[in-house]
């Protein structure tokens, strides 16, 4: 009887996940559709069968210049998630394991920035942009993804380092290892995992930033996220090329979370500060 009453809940866990999982990615499904109708079939309202024609695409990637935005995507990504470990790898080993009594205050605060909304510093963000010649420019994007991230790579890379046990790199120490052996060939290469899913996640939350990105951009630096705003103009919103762009943006990351979802979930969900 247990086993069936087991059986049961087992099914109906599995039914809800699945309900829950199609509700999440429906606007997904629904952009793919959309994406392959005419205007003419897009604007029509609520409909699921598609007419299955790539006018769409064509046109985003030969008359709208598809090539380039998704360029400035991957290097603003990539090299916000490259300079965020950096700085954080050390930040987050200093208050792993050389800790003071300012420590938690230190990774409250630094989490509370998170919190503030974007739209407050926007005014003072566009004159220091402005003055220091970042407008529109990858540099200055990729600066600012980092410093928007910065504080979330801190907090997983600060978790992982505190489960490694700190006899490790005290006996590496005495085995005459400097700071920065101890760090790249010690620490570096146990954390791994938790590095790895730390990189995807920022690559992730980079690639998925709009405010940002909409703002201190025009045409040069612009990202796909930059790029898919630009179907929105005065004449109306263009839905299938508007879903098609979309479709092109999230192929990217959709692909890479598919293949790296173990590390993903792990990232997540280690530790009890999670």
């Amino acid at each position: 009887m247990a086993r069936a009453v087991s059986t049961r809940r087992m099914a109906v866990a599995t039914a809800a996940a699945w309900i829950i999982a199609l509700i999440i990615f429906f606007p997904i499904l629904y952009t793919i559709i959309t994406s392959l109708k005419t205007e003419t079939e897009a604007i029509k309202g609520f409909n699921l069968i598609p007419s299955f024609t790539l006018e769409s695409y064509v046109t985003v990637q030969t008359q709208s210049g598809y090539l380039k935005p998704f360029m400035n995507s991957v290097v603003i990504a990539v090299g916000s998630t490259i300079l965020a470990l950096f700085v954080a790898i050390p930040a987050a080993w200093s208050m792993a394991f050389s800790p003071t009594r300012r420590t938690k205050d230190i990774l409250m605060w630094m989490l509370s920035t998170k919190m503030m909304p974007a739209v407050a510093v926007l005014v003072p963000i566009y004159l220091i942009f402005r003055d220091f010649g970042l407008l529109d420019t990858r540099i200055g994007l990729t600066v600012m993804l980092t410093l928007i991230n910065l504080p979330i790579v801190v907090w997983m890379l600060y978790t992982y380092f505190r489960e490694i046990p700190g006899e490790i790199l005290e006996a590496a120490r005495m085995d005459g290892a400097s700071l920065f052996d101890e760090i790249v060939h010690v620490l570096t290469p146990m954390a791994v995992p938790g590095i790895a899913s730390t990189l995807l996640l920022n690559i992730i939350l980079a690639w998925n930033e709009s405010f940002w990105t909409i703002r201190l951009t025009t045409t040069n630096a612009a990202p796909l996220t930059a790029f898919i705003a630009s179907f929105s103009s005065p004449q109306g919103l263009f839905w299938a090329k508007l879903s098609a762009a979309s479709t092109l943006a999230i192929a990217p990351i959709l692909i890479m979370g598919w293949f790296s979802q173990k590390q993903l979930v792990r990232g997540l969900t280690f530790g009890a500060v999670k």
